[in-house]
């Protein structure tokens, strides 16, 4: 059976998107290089490999965690299930940050929270040749993934990884200056009730989603360690949850004063970035 032919017998039950994507990987060619060569004869291997993975995607497996890697800004990141999927609307704060950091030469220094696969930083770090990061997690494995991906893309050297509850309290040892110009985040923010209804629910880290009753908790958190760290006119972009773009401005409100506070919407129009500069 060649290449064509088995895409022709996925018709129906994949989109075509997943039944090239998952051939790609069985057979560890682009999915290009697929599109291109469909006369390519299949082994009994390579297709009892690809009905393994076709399984797994039924079971409720996500496909990037099938694949091992995923795209986000453009650049191709290796994940692991111990890790969020990256997503496209998070490419907005990546967006403002770089945006951001152009503008100011000055600023050079931010923190990644939450860092995950490490997308955020390390799409900054490739677009911002000078910056120095530091990129924290929770969680260990996460940030096993993250220097991963900093490696591959060689910016490990410019990123600093710290294992912590968002950041060390207090303020101490870090080879990153002691002060961010820039702290961003895309931090738990499903409200607990809501996400365990959702799909992904059990099947992407809980640790990375669950923000508690409100959405909140894990923002509330972050609001009362960034202000010994930030330096004086810094700023942080934090990703929210899209339907609480008014509750998320309230809470910084409420959290800080003698700031500038901007919502953001996604390219769908739903708020998604918070941005918060101080004065």
């Amino acid at each position: 059976m060649n290449a064509a032919e088995f895409l022709e017998q996925q018709k129906g039950d994949w989109t075509d998107l997943d039944a090239q994507l998952i051939l790609a990987h069985v057979i560890d060619r682009p999915r290009t290089w697929i599109l291109a060569h469909l006369e390519t004869q299949l082994t009994q291997s390579q297709i009892d490999s690809a009905q393994t993975e076709f399984s797994k995607l039924k079971d409720g497996t996500p496909l990037p965690y099938i694949l091992g890697h995923w795209e986000f800004f453009g650049l191709d990141f290796d994940i692991t299930n111990e890790v969020l999927i990256p997503r496209p609307e998070t490419e907005l704060l990546v967006e403002k940050a770089i945006a951001w950091l152009k503008e100011s030469p000055e600023r050079r220094t931010m923190a990644d929270i939450g860092t995950g696969s490490g997308a955020i930083a390390a799409s900054i770090a490739m677009h911002v040749p000078d910056a120095r990061i530091l990129a924290t997690d929770i969680s260990m494995s996460a940030l096993h993934v993250a220097k991963h991906n900093a490696l591959k893309f060689h910016v490990h050297h410019r990123i600093d990884f710290l294992q912590c509850d968002l950041l060390p309290h207090p303020v101490d040892f870090l080879p990153t200056d002691s002060h961010f110009d820039l702290i961003c985040a895309n931090l738990p923010y499903i409200p607990t009730k809501a996400l365990h209804q959702l799909p992904i629910y059990g099947k992407e880290p809980t640790l990375a989603l669950d923000g508690g009753e409100d959405g909140l908790e894990v923002y509330r958190h972050l609001f009362k360690l960034a202000p010994g760290w930030l330096a004086p006119r810094g700023m942080m972009l934090l990703e929210i949850e899209s339907t609480l773009g008014v509750k998320a401005l309230s809470l910084a409100f409420d959290s800080f004063s003698d700031v500038t506070i901007h919502l953001h919407q996604d390219l769908t129009g739903r708020d998604r970035l918070l941005e918060i500069m101080f004065t």
